[in-house]
Order: C-alpha cells, then structure tokens, then sequence
C-alpha cells in the first residue's frame, strides 16, 4: 500500500506492507508544502503538492507491486470545480486574511450555540463555513459546481471520482455530528450553496481505479486502487495510535497538536462549546473529541526567520537552560499568521510581564515550555469535560521526534507519555487500506497490536515537578 501523506509543512509517500503479522514502512519519496502568496492572497501550490503525490506513488511502485493508494491531508481547505470539473482557483491557504470578520458574520446567521448543537466543531476562523462565508458573493463560488477538500480534490484528479470522506468532512463545521451528513438546513442559514457538497465517503470505500491517462504519465499499474483512508491526517493518526486500553489520551503533533481523547459519543455541552473542543469524526464511528493547540508551527515559523539555525543544537541547547523562565500563551491568535515570530513571541513575554527570551535558544526553550503547558491544559479540560481519565499519554507525529518536547510534555501533564510512531498519520492510512484488502485486522485495537509489535516507540516518565508546572499553568492562565 501507498499512504500519500500531506501536512502543512510538507508532504511524503510512505510505502507500507503487512506481512507475517508486522507492518513495514519505508518512505519512498518526500516533498515541501510551499504556500504561495499571489494577489494578496495566500494559495497552496495544489499542482506541486498534485505532482509530489504522483512522483511518490511512482516511487513506491519501483520497489514492488502496489495494491492500493489513499491520501489524507489536513483539513477545512478545499478547491472549487465548475461543471466540466475544471478547478476554478488554487485553493486558499487557511491562514488567509479573508476570513477576518468572518466568524461575526457568520454567527450573526447562526448563533453559535446552534451551531455547536449541529456540528460539534469548536469556532475557528479557519473552519470551511467561515471561509464560504468570506468567499460569498465571489465570481469563484458563483460558478462552483462542487466542492473537494484537498484529499478529496487529490483523489478525483487520479480517479475522476467526485466525493467528500466523512473525516475530513467533519471539520467543516458543516457535517452533522448526529447523523453524520451534511448539515443541508445550516449549510441554507449560512448563505452557502447547497449543491456544491458531493457524495459522503466511509474510511474504507473506494474511491476509484486510477485513471489511464494518470497511470501512463505516473508508470503505475492501471486500475490501481485508490481507497479512501481516514483522509483527515488526525484520523489516520489517531488509528495509528499504538493504545493498549481505551483510557489514553492523544497529542498529534505536527505543524498542529491537536490534543484529545477517542470517545464512542460526542460531547455537545455548553461547557464544551466554550472550552472551545471539536467532536470530529475518526475510524469506525468513533469520535476524535480535541482542541486544535499551535503545536510546532511556532517552532517551524521561528526556524524560518533564522536561516541558518541548527535546529539539533538549539534544542540541545534549550534542554540546558532553566526550565519555565518565560512562558506565554501559545495560542494567542497574535502567532497565527506567517511572519517575525521569534519578534511575536518577545512582544508577548513583554506584554504578559514574562521575561523576555534574550536569543535563540532561549527562545525555543520558552517555545518548548509554552507548547508543554498548552498540551496540559488541554489534556486536563478534555478529561474534565468528557468525564474520562487519561492514564496516559500518546504523542504522535513529527513532534514525537522531539525527545524536550516528549519529556516536557510528561512533566507538565504528570502522566507518562509514549511518543511515536511518527509517521501515524501514514501509519493509519496504510492500515485503512490493508484492512480494505483484508490484508489487516479487522477491528481498531488489532490494527493497534499490529502497531505496538511492529514500529519503535519511546517512554517519557514525568520528572516529579508538578507543582512548579502548575504554578506556571498560573501564570498563563
């Protein structure tokens, strides 16, 4: 199986196999996510990001015969076709200035504990409706005949299949959490076209065989299966979660944390909506029920800045230093936009009266201290809220690389964490795929099992500071 996996910082091709009651990994290929700011407007590349997933599946085909692909991806952005299924833009990057004011616009149509009952999905300026709500009266969604999130729109140019996979779709803030199809009566209040949403998908349904045309160009097999996966790179992830017992938690992190816990039924009170938690929709029916925290995207923006910085060794450096000495508010919607971040974060130690970082690896480690506490309050509310313990803690992603932000995450949280696999999202869609061929198990925790004896996972045990982490948590709040 090949799992085209697309994050806000870049994209890989990892070739997976089941064989022997172990799944073997190997990344064929890897290419950047590069947003392009034209016009004014900030674009993802849709045709690079188009020609890194054909050049990886090409890849992961030299090695042996393919017997599917699936594709997953963040979620919310989407393209627009007309009706011939030409797309009509590069879609719009989520950190666009279009939709400032478009929450208030929207919520002047629907207030917002309607659409919390609705929907489930915590209000964010990002979210699919608000962007609709930014792009109405535009010639673009005026001629739109059908909208495709970035999986999906991926997918329809390798097939020349039109549908929405309920996962992604889920963080539209447009899905009903209840019965899981679209929300047809809020999608009318919010002014947006009914028409352009196509048929839902489940993790598991195909997709479609490989167009001709597409096989030729890319040297794969015609009639390659393409499945639909947990298209929704936090589903995948989340699949991929090497649990042993249902009492865990979950921090995917990436450019994102989106911390969490899996329940069997979504939250939809109002202590909910305000602590600003999603019930999205993961694997078999489950619920992903999590706060979106800034994850490394603050660390990623500040690397950015700095050229020529040696990511290792700043870490290393930052490991060194005295631990919570400036801490702020990671989330502060002041780092959300590209740009001088090392410059933000100062400005925002000032303003909270916190020390501010003198260079750059003090900088990281009030980074790394800052996206720890943010992990812990967020690891505390979704137990408090759902009403369920947390006896541990699963860190996946690229951030489970980060062995400072593992351990500082297990002492800020008081709860072990286990960290890995990394590629969970590839993980998840791989093992999606191979149980579609039933070349896996067929329920959740054996996918899990499968995971757990296969790929290399590290224990961080928390230090036993708890209490000066829960006078910093004071200080943030």
């Amino acid at each position: 199986m090949a799992a085209a996996d697309l994050g806000a910082s870049g994209g890989r091709v990892i070739a997976g196999r089941v064989r022997d009651g172990r799944l073997e990994l190997r990344e064929a290929h890897r290419f950047p996510n590069t947003p392009v700011s034209a016009g004014g407007t900030l674009h993802w590349d849709i045709l690079s990001l188009y020609r890194g997933v054909l050049d990886g599946l090409g890849a992961a085909a030299e090695t042996g015969e393919l017997a599917s692909a699936g594709i997953d991806s963040w979620g919310v952005d989407y393209g627009l076709l007309d009706a011939s299924g030409a797309l009509l833009g590069n879609p719009v990057h989520y950190r666009d200035r279009r939709t400032n004011g478009a929450v208030e616009r929207l919520l002047a149509r629907i207030p917002a504990g309607e659409l919390y009952a609705a929907t489930g999905i915590q209000q964010l300026a990002i979210n699919t409706i608000c962007q609709l709500t930014a792009a109405a009266g535009t010639p673009q969604l005026d001629a739109a005949a059908t909208l495709l999130l970035i999986p999906d729109l991926l997918g329809y140019w390798l097939t020349g299949s039109a549908g929405a996979e309920v996962t992604n779709a889920s963080t539209t803030q447009l899905l009903d959490v209840t019965d899981r199809g679209w929300a047809t009566s809020l999608i009318d209040r919010a002014g947006i076209p009914p028409g352009i949403f196509p048929p839902l998908r489940q993790p598991g349904d195909l997709v479609g065989e490989l167009r001709a045309d597409v096989a030729a160009e890319a040297r794969l097999p015609a009639g390659l299966p393409v499945v639909a996966v947990g298209s929704h790179d936090t589903a995948s992830a989340v699949a991929g979660v090497p649990a042993q017992a249902e009492n865990f938690a979950f921090i995917s992190c990436g450019t994102w944390s989106l911390v969490g816990m899996e329940l069997s039924q979504p939250v939809l009170t109002e202590a909910s909506r305000l602590a600003n938690f999603s019930n999205e929709t993961g694997i078999d029916g489950t619920v992903r029920y999590l706060r979106n925290v800034a994850g490394l995207w603050l660390l990623q923006e500040s690397l950015r800045t700095w050229a020529d910085a040696d990511l290792d060794a700043l870490l290393a450096e930052a490991a060194r230093l005295a631990p919570l000495r400036s801490v702020i508010d990671a989330d502060d919607r002041s780092l959300l936009a590209p740009g001088d971040m090392p410059g933000r974060i100062a400005a925002a130690c000032s303003a909270a009266g916190e020390p501010v970082p003198a260079g750059r690896a003090q900088t990281v480690r009030c980074i790394m201290d800052s996206l720890a506490l943010a992990h812990r309050r967020a690891i505390m509310t979704v137990q408090e809220l759902s009403g369920r313990h947390a006896d541990i803690i699963h860190l996946v992603g690229g951030g489970a690389r980060n062995e400072l932000l593992c351990q500082l995450t297990a002492d800020a949280c008081e709860l072990p964490v286990i960290a890995g696999p990394v590629e969970a999202s590839a993980v998840g869609n791989i093992l999606v795929q191979a149980r579609a061929l039933g070349a896996a198990p067929a329920a959740l925790d054996g996918m899990r099992t499968l995971v757990r004896g296969s790929l290399p996972l590290r224990r961080f045990e928390p230090g036993g500071d708890g209490p000066r982490w829960r006078a910093a948590a004071r200080r943030v709040r």
